[in-house]
């Protein structure tokens, strides 16, 4: 039996993205040597929501880019079905740039550390900061931690996080706790 727990919905999501955006404001300011790095798959959709909420408040282009680490995960030739990889797309170079890395839901630390491996290829950055909407606090495997953060959940190992974002068909913005 799947059990679900809404964790964070309209307008609360919108209010989170918001206060996320005003924290990035004022640590980067005009955003003129930062970019956005969206993981894939499913950090594209939030890196695509905070881009937008800060060039609205900017009121200027914020360079968006899509980062794939599948091939940079350290169990991707330990899996039985092959693993299919995502689109990357930087359309910009990040050396000595400040870099956001956006990933919709952070757990065991592993694929933030596959995506500083694969971002190498574009260059190296000044510095790389971590924002995430969900934080799965008592999973990590690896000493990484978001310097910026929607909301934090206690979870289970059994647990999951499902975020559905209109932008994938859903129906409504929603983040639920899955048993």
């Amino acid at each position: 039996m799947n059990q679900k727990r809404l964790i964070l919905a309209s307008p609360l999501l919108e209010i989170v993205i918001s206060r996320l955006c005003q924290e990035l404001i004022e640590k980067h300011q005009d955003f003129s040597d930062t970019v956005v790095l969206g993981m894939q798959p499913r950090g594209i959709y939030f890196a695509e929501r905070v881009a937008r909420e800060l060039a609205r408040t900017l009121q200027k282009d914020i360079p968006l880019g899509y980062l794939d680490a599948t091939f940079y995960r350290d169990d991707f030739r330990r899996r039985e079905s092959p693993l299919r990889p995502n689109t990357t797309n930087v359309p910009f170079l990040i050396e000595n740039k400040k870099v956001i890395l956006i990933d919709d839901v952070i757990s065991t630390g592993r694929m933030v550390r596959a995506a500083l491996d694969a971002m190498t290829a574009f260059g190296r950055p000044r510095c790389v900061e971590l924002l995430v909407l969900i934080d799965r606090r008592y999973n990590r495997d690896l000493p990484i931690k978001p310097d910026y953060t929607g909301k934090r959940v206690n979870t289970l190992e059994s647990q999951r996080v499902l975020v559905e974002w209109t932008e994938q068909g859903a129906e409504t913005d929603r983040i639920w706790l899955m048993e």
